[in-house]
């Protein structure tokens, strides 16, 4: 019987899987990467295609953020990948999401240093001509965001995998076991040296018993994309509003985020309830992509609530204006959550076997840098 070898091999195409196959090769490693389906089809495609370091915690996780935004930005100058430097508003219509951002910038300096700051009414509306800035009180600009179009982007990484590193990919092959150096899968067995299992929201097929104990649940989201925008419009930065300041890491240290949670859970308590806070960016054929919603459990419906997708464009409303709002598409996304606090599970479930999953909503953000951590240590 044949056996194929490979200094790494990584279960999973995802993003997860994607970056440690590239931090492998990278090092010089022959990769090989194992994706059960035909394609990528997970949450790395159903998402925003945002590179979203402002939102991350301080420190190193931040600076995680930044670096998988240069290594975003190599490929895209070397394979032609969209990637779109577009920066980001949170745009703020109350006084209690002012003083939230205010107060993030001035605990936050590594933000201000790369050019994170308050900006009027006008100026917002120099940079955004989707910005509602009727009410609009004022806007912190951000320049470290990217916009990548994550249906494009999933696949053109992988070929530039085969074509800069000679990265041996498999669709449509599933990793049944791993017993080292032995790799059993359903087209034949490898050896390999080390695997990196990034399987993403596949708990079930292998080390089953390390993800029942990690603390993981799975993360149900909805979301929506118009068709293309009229005339080659262009959104420009990535929008937010209030809500958002209640999601992400960054702004948790906050004090005035308490005044803000208890304004928006007397105002907005159905959008509370079901995690929805609202995020704006674009693809590379103009269509604008619009959620979310986050639901949180082991095991969760397959079905969508219309009254969510509702309430996620309803607030939309309130600090955007898009010139062609009609939805094309609607879908769920599923990924795994961490809801303690980590940012990553990394685990070794047997000698040269390193389990990474759990980044959450945050895989395009932090993967890139995550990977050249774990591959250097």
């Amino acid at each position: 019987m044949t056996v194929n070898r490979a200094d790494t091999a990584v279960v999973g195409g995802g993003i997860v899987g994607l970056a440690h196959a590239l931090a492998a090769a990278r090092r010089g490693d022959r990769v090989v990467l194992f994706e059960r389906d035909d394609f990528a089809v997970g949450a790395s495609i159903r998402n925003f295609g945002m590179i979203w370091a402002v939102g991350q915690q301080r420190g190193e996780i931040y600076e995680r953020a930044l670096r998988t935004r240069e290594i975003w930005l190599d490929i895209a100058a070397k394979s032609g990948l969209w990637a779109a430097p577009t920066g980001s508003l949170h745009l703020a219509h109350h006084p209690d999401e002012v003083a939230v951002l205010e107060e993030f910038l001035a605990i936050t300096p590594p933000a201000r240093e790369r050019g994170a700051r308050m900006i009027t009414p006008d100026e917002t509306r120099d940079r955004s001509a989707t910005a509602r800035t009727d009410g609009l009180l004022a806007a912190m600009w951000s320049p470290t965001e990217l916009n990548v179009d994550p249906r494009l982007a999933i696949p053109a990484v992988a070929r530039y995998l085969v074509a800069e590193y000679g990265v041996d990919i498999r669709f449509g092959t599933t990793v049944r076991g791993i017993d080292l150096p032995e790799v059993s899968t359903t087209e034949g067995e490898w050896h390999a040296d080390r695997v990196y299992v990034c399987s993403g929201n596949d708990f079930a097929t292998l080390y089953p018993e390390v993800f029942a104990r990690s603390g993981l649940v799975r993360c149900k989201l909805q979301m929506m994309r118009t068709g293309a925008q009229p005339a080659g419009w262009q959104l420009g930065p990535m929008l937010c509003g209030g809500l958002t300041l209640l999601h992400y890491a960054a702004f948790d240290d906050c004090v005035s985020k308490a005044a803000l949670a208890a304004r928006l859970g007397d105002e907005l308590p159905f959008h509370r309830e079901h995690g929805v806070h609202v995020l704006l960016s674009q693809t590379a054929d103009g269509r604008l992509t619009i959620g979310d919603s986050h639901a949180y459990a082991k095991t969760l419906h397959p079905f969508e609530s219309e009254e969510i997708n509702e309430a996620v464009v309803d607030y939309l409303g309130t600090f955007a204006q898009l010139p062609n709002p009609a939805i094309t598409e609607r879908w769920s996304g599923y990924y795994p959550s961490l809801r303690d606090g980590r940012t990553e599970l990394v685990t070794e479930p047997q000698p040269g076997v390193t389990v990474v999953n759990g980044v959450g909503g945050a895989g395009m953000t932090l993967s890139f840098g995550l990977a050249e951590e774990i591959i250097g240590r």
